[in-house]
């Protein structure tokens, strides 16, 4: 599965696009798998209740899903993190 990564994510993954050795099912399981793969990423991704935070935007295949969302392993998922300035 491909995971395409914007702003401060790119400092724990040292790329804009990674690969992960994971089948999820859906989406909350292949951020899961990416947060366990680069545990740098948690604190951006996840509230402390471990949920994906509300300001990240995560899209698959370019259309917003939520974490319930089925997940193939031929998509493309984007994580974008809530970015400050302007």
């Amino acid at each position: 599965m491909e995971l395409t990564v914007y702003g401060e994510l790119r400092a724990a993954t040292g790329a804009k696009t990674v690969s992960l050795d994971a089948d999820p099912e859906t989406v909350d399981d292949a951020i899961a798998a990416f947060v366990e793969a680069y545990p740098r990423a948690r604190s951006r991704l996840l509230d402390d209740e471990g949920e994906v935070r509300a300001s990240v935007r995560v899209t698959l295949d370019g259309e917003n899903v939520d974490g319930e969302t089925a997940c193939p392993d031929d998509a493309e998922l984007q994580l974008f993190p809530a970015m400050q300035g302007g």
